[in-house]
């Protein structure tokens, strides 16, 4: 599945209230975590991230302490662990951890309890996971504890992806080459130590408003690319005056990859509903609509990102080639 359509089954979880245990598997640097600790905030939630990998059973299970008037040890539990509230208990990495804390592990996953100390009922025990496939160095899960779970597995997205950048401010010259090369959104190399996934071009976008080379989270032969895309993005026709209204005399590009970059450009760039329906209204006189409609559907996730589609609505509803337009295109997502 992807990305989305994992955050949309766990939000289902969470409201019909099933507390199964989850095991999302898939590969490194997709999000996996990130949406795990979203739906969590989504639902005002508490979040607990427990990384498996990095403990020993002791530390899991507790401590023996001597109770001297009932001649008897009990387990005092890590203070990690919820006490009460709700909230989500992750278990990250899990089958990174060695078959030792794995076993302890499917108490707390089973039982929700270890030792003496008991998960609180309003708590979700969720995990994740790399594949073999993936190169992890992971350890095969027992039968009796892969059996205890839903197994979820998700992939990177380009739409996914897209939909979380618009509104956490990826830069706009990222957005735009990887619309135009979505396959490199995710491009594992187990022989290099950087390689592009979501996470990493997060970080890359961090250290391309800062001026510096993306080389060093996306690899050497991805990083090129780049390079030679943002070459053809300094000839971009100029977008402002588009989203200011004043674009009578600016054409849209022929050639592909500046046709996605103007599309994307105009999207990142309008942050009110004024600029955006000026973006539209230009696309609709210069571009073939298929560019109109890939305009229009980011539009609609960048409004949102910034609170802007009631203000949008408004233009909507004046324009009779938007309407329009919106109407054939439901119509389109709905035979679909």
């Amino acid at each position: 599945m992807t990305p989305t359509e994992l955050a949309d089954y766990l939000d289902s979880l969470i409201a019909h209230q099933l507390q199964l245990s989850v095991m999302i598997w898939g590969p490194p640097g997709i999000g996996k975590s990130s949406i795990v600790a979203q739906a969590a905030e989504r639902h005002g939630f508490d979040f607990i991230d427990v990384r498996l990998s990095q403990l020993a059973p002791t530390d899991l299970r507790g401590l023996p302490v001597a109770d001297t008037e009932a001649s008897v040890s009990r387990w005092l539990p890590p203070e990690f662990l919820p006490r009460s509230g709700q909230g989500i208990l992750f278990l990250d990495e899990l089958n990174l951890a060695p078959p030792a804390m794995q076993g302890m592990a499917q108490q707390l996953i089973l039982d929700r309890r270890v030792g003496s100390y008991v998960v609180p009922a309003g708590w979700y025990i969720w995990a994740a996971g790399n594949r073999k496939e993936d190169r992890a160095a992971v350890f095969d899960m027992p039968a009796p504890l892969a059996n205890r779970f839903l197994h979820l597995e998700v992939g990177a997205d380009w739409e996914s992806f897209k939909g979380y950048a618009l509104g956490a401010g990826v830069h706009e010259q990222i957005l735009a080459f990887l619309a135009f090369r979505p396959a490199l959104l995710h491009q594992l190399d187990a022989q290099r130590p950087a390689w592009p996934s979501p996470r990493s071009w997060v970080m890359a976008s961090r250290l391309h408003h800062a001026g510096l080379s993306v080389e060093s989270v996306v690899g050497a032969g991805t990083a090129t690319e780049f390079t030679t895309f943002l070459q053809l993005y300094a000839s971009l026709p100029a977008l402002e005056p588009v989203l200011e209204g004043k674009g009578k005399d600016v054409g849209f590009p022929a050639e592909p990859s500046a046709r996605y970059a103007t599309t994307m450009g105009l999207t990142v760039r309008a942050r009110t509903a004024e600029r955006g329906y000026h973006g539209f209204e230009w696309l609709s006189k210069k571009a073939p609509a298929e560019w109109l409609q890939l305009y229009a559907v980011d539009l609609f996730k960048q409004m949102r990102a910034v609170g802007q589609m009631g203000a949008l609505a408004i233009f909507v509803a004046k324009d009779e080639k938007l309407r329009g337009f919106l109407a054939d295109y439901q119509k389109m997502v709905n035979a679909a």
